[in-house]
């Protein structure tokens, strides 16, 4: 896959992500406005519905990410074009998703008490509840991931990221009748003991529906590119073991992940019930977080993973090493700017999430954005990291760098016991960011030691040059900031929905244009290497 190839991808799955976060963070509003963003109906709901995120990954999610690429180039190269074997991959994989779903469901008492342990009797009930019609989304979690990395390995790119757009239309139609029947809660007083089965039924119910709609219909995009889904049972003889050996590191390494995912969620649910951020505050604001990394990186990162898969089968470690380096340059350069923007657009950004609440509440949720956006770089260069470890079909060294992550960060989350309850959320956030600065170090002089090098002077060259381009961005922007209001209670950036998003419209169209404009007049080649061919289709036209 050419270079030009891998842009026109990464802008496709870039533009179907674009249009699916825009609509999730419609969806996140709307649900704000539904049942809040603090109380025990929002703690409720979002206890509940990551369950089937968290079960979904330890079980099957990052091990699906990490072996089915790399598997499915090398079943390739077989005479049926690996037909026989993605038959067999997958159908041994939903018969174990089937299992795993029935029994988290039957256990969902257990695990709304494990993830609501500092949540009062009545709303962990009320999450329990949720948690029966929200845990069968890990079937089609995992039925969703099977089929789109079948995709994403033959090269079809779109379907993965533009199908979450029609997940996200129905959550909202669901959300949109449950305002309609039972009405809006933005400030969260309605109590756990006010839902009735029907409220629950449509608010949890509709949210799976979703997933469902996103995951089924991947199977018409597998019609298009001439698959055919047979199930087929007989699982011996086929490779199906080296899948199974690289499997087993990485559902270690998401227990690891999965274990500090429990202590944050009870870490911060101190501050449940008491006027402060907790679990739905968090949660929102990672949504925010996940917005530039699943646009730019993941776009960027999952096209060069096709690639990389390919150079590692037949132990072409250059060109390994020169995806690694072309795509983490790539992501740099946007991503450096979308942390900038985002830390600069913080307070106007809660402004615009929970528009009625208080000043000070904005400069919370504020707060918790700057103290994730601090991480934002590392975390997408750690992905990058991962994904080449995973071409190079080691799943062993990642387990090794995520427990030293897991450590430093469980050790950290627990210390934060002692700090005031509206601090909590705040801290897990900035902790969070630290220990990911610190796994990411690691994980690049292993990834090191592996290729024989990594091109750093090249890689720090060119973030060298992105430092320099951010200098005059975050004077221009934090200029711009000021002139709107955007740090004080009366101030035009802060004062609803409308003025929030335009001041950061505003503040983000200044940035780009300083931190580009910087990074063109020093000559940053990834810059003019993508802008050039434009210019000259522009020159042509």
């Amino acid at each position: 896959m050419s270079d030009d190839r891998i842009g026109r991808a990464s802008l496709f799955l870039a533009s179907g992500t674009v249009v699916s976060r825009i609509l999730g963070f419609v969806k996140a509003a709307v649900l704000v406005s539904a049942i809040g963003i603090t109380g025990a109906s929002a703690d409720a709901f979002a206890v509940a519905n990551q369950l089937p995120n968290t079960v979904y990954v330890v079980v099957a999610g990052g091990v699906l990410s990490a072996v089915l690429v790399p598997q499915i180039v090398r079943a390739g190269l077989h005479a049926d074009g690996g037909r026989a074997y993605i038959n067999r991959l997958l159908t041994l994989a939903l018969v174990i998703l089937v299992g795993i779903t029935l029994l988290a469901t039957l256990a969902a008492p257990l695990l709304a008490w494990l993830y609501g342990i500092k949540l009062d009797q009545s709303t962990r009930d009320l999450a329990t509840l949720f948690a029966y019609w929200c845990l069968p989304q890990i079937f089609f979690y995992g039925l969703y991931t099977l089929l789109g990395e079948v995709l994403n390995a033959r090269r079809s790119f779109g379907p993965f990221t533009w199908v979450p757009v029609l997940n996200n239309l129905v959550a909202i139609a669901g959300l949109v009748v449950f305002m309609a029947v039972w009405g809006s809660d933005p400030d969260g007083l309605r109590d756990a003991g006010s839902w009735d089965p029907a409220m629950i039924a449509v608010l949890a119910g509709s949210a799976s529906l979703g997933i469902a709609v996103q995951a089924v219909v991947l199977f018409w995009f597998w019609r298009r590119i001439g698959l055919r889904y047979r199930p087929d049972f007989r699982w011996r003889g086929v490779g199906l073991g080296d899948a199974g050996r690289m499997a087993s590191w990485t559902f270690g390494m998401l227990l690891l992940t999965t274990f500090a995912g429990l202590v944050e969620t009870n870490v911060v649910g101190e501050a449940s019930g008491q006027g402060s951020a907790s679990v739905a505050a968090l949660g929102n604001a990672w949504l925010l977080f996940m917005l530039p990394h699943s646009v730019i990186t993941v776009s960027i990162a999952t096209a060069y993973f096709t690639r990389m898969s390919e150079h590692a089968s037949i132990g072409d470690t250059d060109r390994v090493r020169a995806d690694f380096s072309s795509a983490t340059r790539g992501v740099g350069l946007i991503i450096v700017l979308a942390s900038i923007v985002l830390v600069m657009c913080s307070y106007p950004f809660a402004t615009a999430f929970v528009s009625g609440a208080s000043f000070d509440t904005k400069l919370v949720f504020g707060n918790v954005v700057v103290a994730y956006m601090v991480g934002l770089l590392p975390f997408s260069m750690l992905f990058i990291v991962q994904r080449t470890f995973y071409a190079l079909g080691d799943t062993k060294t990642p387990f090794f760098f995520t427990l030293f992550q897991v450590v430093l960060f469980s050790g950290g989350a627990l210390l934060l016991l002692n700090v005031l309850p509206e601090f909590i959320a705040i801290g897990i956030a900035l902790l969070t960011s630290i220990a990911c600065v610190a796994q990411v170090t690691l994980a690049a002089i292993l990834l090191r030691r592996r290729l024989g090098g990594i091109d750093g002077w090249h890689i720090t060259s060119s973030f060298v040059r992105y430092a320099i381009g951010a200098v005059p961005a975050l004077i221009v922007g934090f200029v711009a900031l000021v002139l709107l209001g955007g740090i004080s209670d009366d101030g035009f950036a802060m004062s609803g929905l409308i003025p929030a998003i335009v001041s950061m419209a505003v503040v983000g169209s200044v940035m780009a244009l300083a931190y580009f404009g910087t990074l063109w007049l020093i000559r940053t080649p990834e810059l003019r290497g993508f802008a050039e061919p434009l210019l000259r289709r522009i020159r042509r036209g």
